[in-house]
């Protein structure tokens, strides 16, 4: 009879985790439907896009806690991939640094990487706007939950980021959800 028992329970966590995560993808499904699908640049060329990008403005977010100024990536080829060395400093002014790398999404023209600080996991970095001449970039995901204004150099004149964070709106951003860069 325990036996039994043990084996209806085991069924009862099976049965309610599967309900769980049937219930978990059916919620992030219907979010995401709500999102209207999100255009990438028509192509990146990855020569023009190697090298150090200042944030100037970003939506705040966890993995980035620590970096009160000064913050920057810089990619590199890596073979077929990129190698993204990210630098900030914290509130003492010490720089802290995370390594990572870019890889190409097959198909995007450049425009789609999945990039990586902990394999395996891997997130959308997705060219969204791009100067023709490589001076700035918008940078986000599909969810709309991450987002970056980039430049070469560590500020942009207002109308050029007034103009970025538009084009942020008109892909569903909140505009208010972007803070400027210290």
């Amino acid at each position: 009879m325990k036996k039994l028992s043990r084996i209806n329970s085991k069924a009862a966590v099976i049965t309610l985790s599967l309900s769980l995560a049937a219930l978990l993808a059916a919620c992030s499904t219907s979010n995401e439907a709500k999102l209207a699908p999100l255009p990438v640049v028509a192509s990146v060329d990855v020569a023009k896009y190697l090298g150090t990008w200042h944030q100037v403005a970003w939506i705040p977010n966890s993995f980035q806690g620590d970096c009160a100024s000064d913050t920057k990536a810089t990619y590199t080829l890596d073979g077929k991939d990129l190698r993204v060395q990210n630098q900030c400093k914290d509130v003492s002014g010490k720089t802290t640094e995370a390594i990572g790398i870019a890889k190409i999404v097959e198909g995007s023209n450049n425009a789609k990487l999945r990039v990586s600080f902990f394999r395996p996991f891997y997130g959308n970095y997705w060219v969204l706007a791009l100067d023709p001449d490589y001076k700035w970039v918008l940078v986000g995901e599909p969810k709309r939950t991450f987002g970056w204004v980039l430049a070469r150099d560590t500020k942009l004149d207002p109308a050029t980021l007034n103009q970025i964070l538009d084009r942020a709106v008109s892909l569903g951003y909140d505009r208010s959800a972007f803070k400027m860069s210290p």
